[in-house]
């Protein structure tokens, strides 16, 4: 039977739909909108705020205040103990511990049944089926598809709740036509020992046919050496021809480019998406810009806080699709299938389109420096240090930075750790670029720079190989969708890192 003439059929019947919402955002969040609110009103939740004749958004907005992980932790832990009808109408089984960056407390999600099929794997559909319009002809189901996933460890309690990293409930419930085309087997993608799971993963594709990588790029990078070591080969095209496809997401991949591109040996596509433990919320729908479609019809509402005005759960100024405006920061609220009602996730973004709403991730509500008045966000940092690399014509494995204070005669500074993959052969330079490369990325860290009055030129670290893979080791976040915070306020994880450079 011709696997892929029906496979990129079915995919294919995928595109009226995101082509809609596409097109007509607004109305597809009103429609998220009413579904959502005719299961809120049956929840405990939803009654505690009166919520039975709620009609418009607006009252919704009123009635029900901003919510974080602080406030939902109760009513979560109640329907982990096998409460019913708290969040989400009916029992939730399934709950995703958040693997996101390590600074953040570790989160447990609920993920319903719903949000499941019609948010997470939906997510994935859409994605594979832009890239079958954008790229016709595609023979993605003739070949194997290699996940990277988390751990695969799961707890399960007396009332059958199961608790795990949110890539084990996935893996856990694919339907069979693609459980037929992923690699490697289900018992060694859900290894929880990562530096296990990347040895035996490593053995067991060598020599399947892979078309397709997902996976984040840190890690991802780290599985691709392994191949090569085993191999013997220079590049990862000859150990897969067919290779055609990596599928990225959790963290900028723009500083990680020229590793996967000498890595691979040759050019392939690049797609990125936004599919966090929370839910799955943009996808890139064209090759040529890397900006994410917002997925404006997958059981998600979404509202928005310009971060100027940012002031948690007593934000004031919260506003809905039709309202933002491109190039404004915003913290991102979300009201979900899963029962996460107006909740502020932590992630911040930056629309580059309205026609239609697309958008690029910045950073974390808490990951910024504001130490000295420069208000420095991720995006900042990742824009100036790939820049420094692709002047110099190296690559890192990671970085995090942080302010560093001196006496009051003195002025303070940024330190840096940065652990490289390909050092540059100036290191003095390398520092010179980036302190350049940061002042036209953000004005106000250029007014402070100037002749250091506010800001001195940066502290550098400069890690052995592995130092950062060692401390998520040593906080148990080893492997999967873990990640060392790039931006941190204060100096607790980089104190931590230095420890061990020393």
């Amino acid at each position: 039977m011709p696997f892929n003439a029906v496979f990129s059929w079915l995919i294919g019947k995928r595109q009226p739909r995101i082509d809609s919402y596409r097109d007509f955002p607004i109305e597809a969040q009103n429609k998220v909108f009413y579904f959502l609110i005719s299961h809120f009103s049956t929840t405990e939740f939803g009654k505690t705020y009166q919520t039975e004749n709620l009609l418009t958004i607006q009252q919704f907005q009123q009635k029900v205040p901003l919510q974080d992980y602080g406030t939902l932790k109760p009513w979560i832990d109640r329907t982990i103990k096998g409460e019913d009808n708290l969040l989400w109408p009916g029992k939730t089984t399934w709950f995703a511990k958040s693997s996101g960056t390590t600074a953040d407390r570790i989160k447990i999600l609920p993920i319903s049944k719903e949000s499941l099929f019609e948010n997470h794997y939906a997510g994935g559909k859409d994605l594979l089926a832009q890239y079958y319009t954008n790229l016709p002809n595609r023979k993605l189901y003739n070949s194997k598809h290699l996940i990277i996933g988390g751990s695969g460890e799961v707890i399960t309690n007396s009332e059958g709740i199961f608790i795990g990293d949110l890539s084990a409930i996935i893996i856990n419930h694919l339907p069979w036509w693609t459980e037929l085309r992923r690699s490697p087997k289900k018992e060694i993608a859900l290894l929880s020992n990562w530096e296990e799971k990347l040895d035996k993963m490593a053995h067991a594709v060598i020599e399947e046919n892979i078309c397709i990588i997902a996976g984040v790029p840190s890690w991802t990078s780290l599985l691709l050496k392994k191949v090569l070591e085993i191999s013997g080969k220079k590049t990862i095209i000859e150990v897969w021809p067919n290779l055609e496809l990596y599928i990225h997401g959790g963290m900028n991949f723009a500083p990680y480019a020229l590793t996967f591109s000498k890595l691979i040996g040759s050019p392939i596509n690049y797609v990125e998406s936004y599919n966090s433990s929370e839910g799955y919320f943009g996808l890139q729908d064209q090759l040529e810009t890397k900006d994410l479609l917002l997925l404006t019809d997958s059981q998600v509402f979404y509202e928005f806080i310009p971060m100027n005005e940012f002031k948690g759960l007593e934000s004031e100024n919260v506003f809905t699709l039709a309202d933002v405006k491109t190039n404004v920061e915003y913290a991102l609220v979300i009201s979900t299938s899963s029962g996460l009602w107006r909740y502020i996730i932590g992630d911040t973004i930056r629309f580059t389109s309205i026609k239609p709403y697309r958008f690029i991730v910045t950073g974390r509500i808490s990951h910024f420096i504001n130490a000295f008045g420069e208000k420095l966000i991720v995006e900042h940092a990742e824009t100036a240090i790939t820049a420094t690399c692709r002047t110099l014509q190296c690559s890192i494995r990671d970085f995090t930075v942080a302010p560093k204070f001196t006496n009051e005669n003195s002025t303070g500074c940024h330190e840096w750790i940065i652990e490289f993959e390909e050092e540059p052969k100036d290191i003095e330079q390398f520092k010179k670029t980036l302190d350049l490369e940061l002042k036209k990325a953000n004005a106000d860290y250029d007014a402070k720079r100037f002749e250091s009055l506010n800001i001195d030129f940066p502290c550098f670290h400069f890690a052995p190989a592995g130092t950062f893979q060692l401390w998520l080791k040593n906080m148990g976040k080893l492997g999967g969708q873990h990640k060392v915070p790039r931006l941190m306020n204060n100096r607790t994880i980089l104190e931590q890192i230095l420890q061990l450079i020393s």
